[in-house]
């Protein structure tokens, strides 16, 4: 009887739980969730064949490109064609071909400079710079045919006998001629006279024995170490000579001072000649005891058979006393 009751209880406590509400939602959440759970099994197996299926159809012979990256860039780009102007630029920009150097002396005038008696141009020969032509110690016998723009023209320590006339005809640019230490024995005498421009003069070591004429423009003349005697100077040859600065005849057989000389002289060198006797005016006006001469104050006698102590009123407008044998 006991065991009947139970049963009863049983049952009717079961079909309480049964008609609660909290009951029926927890059977419909679970059934629902064991659909979904079929339903996402069946997609997670149709996509794992579709990348089965894309994975069968890659071949080894396809390229494949990774995520972010970017395929190669083609560097075979068409090149555009120029235009008709462009190319006429091009063409213009092209270099120009060598042009002549005009000849001065003589010669081809090629680009190097005309052509010298040894076969090739001067500038082969010399080396120029600018308007400078050197041509030092090449054993030349005569003066090389100059590019007509040269300036300044250097050939010492050469075999050079003679100056013609022809050697620095049209030369209207060359200021400065230095033939130190060649042979020279003879000057045209017009060979320098042509030169508007010449200012310089270098002759010294060599056998010159006359002088020869000068343009006015003269301001350095270097005539020392030679053979010039007392006839080897012109008369009045440095008179209108107003730019003259410097002179020097070292070393030569010149008997007398060569006066006039003009105002603007600085430097005076005429040591080891024969210069016996000096005037009291060869320096100095004796008419106006105001003139000072101050530009001349380097004034070499030394080495001269003359006593400077005998002419002493010679040298009152001179800044400096000459250098020479005051015994």
């Amino acid at each position: 009887m006991r065991m009947l009751v139970r049963l009863v209880l049983g049952l009717f406590v079961l079909k309480a739980v049964v008609a609660s509400p909290r009951f029926s939602r927890q059977v419909d959440l679970d059934t629902y969730d064991s659909a979904n759970y079929d339903v996402d099994r069946d997609n997670l197996n149709s996509e794992n064949q579709d990348i089965y299926d894309y994975e069968d159809e890659l071949t080894i012979d396809d390229p494949q490109i990774e995520i972010g990256t970017l395929a190669p860039p083609d560097y075979n780009y068409p090149v555009p064609e120029a235009s008709v102007e462009e190319l006429e630029e091009e063409e213009e920009e092209l270099p120009l071909k060598p042009q002549l150097i005009p000849q001065g002396s003589g010669g081809s005038g090629v680009l190097m400079g005309p052509d010298t008696q040894k076969g090739m141009p001067t500038c082969l020969l010399c080396t120029c710079l600018g308007g400078s032509v050197y041509c030092d110690d090449l054993k030349l016998d005569s003066v090389p045919p100059l590019p007509k723009d040269t300036t300044h023209f250097y050939a010492r320590y050469n075999r050079i006998t003679k100056i013609n006339k022809s050697d620095f005809a049209s030369m209207n640019k060359l200021k400065r001629i230095d033939l130190t230490a060649n042979e020279i024995t003879s000057i045209d005498e017009n060979a320098f006279l042509g030169l508007p421009e010449l200012e310089e003069l270098v002759i010294r070591e060599n056998h010159i024995s006359q002088l020869p004429a000068l343009p006015e423009t003269m301001t350095l003349i270097d005539a020392s170490h030679n053979n010039i005697g007392s006839k080897g100077i012109h008369k009045e040859a440095f008179k209108d000579m107003t730019a003259l600065l410097y002179l020097y005849l070292t070393d030569n057989h010149i008997d007398y001072i060569p006066v006039p000389l003009p105002d603007s002289l600085r430097s005076l060198h005429l040591q080891r000649n024969n210069i016996q006797m000096m005037h009291e005016d060869t320096f100095c006006n004796l008419r106006d005891f105001n003139y000072i001469r101050n530009a001349l104050e380097d004034i070499r006698l030394d080495g001269n058979p003359i006593n400077l102590s005998r002419t002493p009123q010679a040298y009152i407008c001179l800044p400096r006393i000459p250098i020479g044998d005051l015994i």
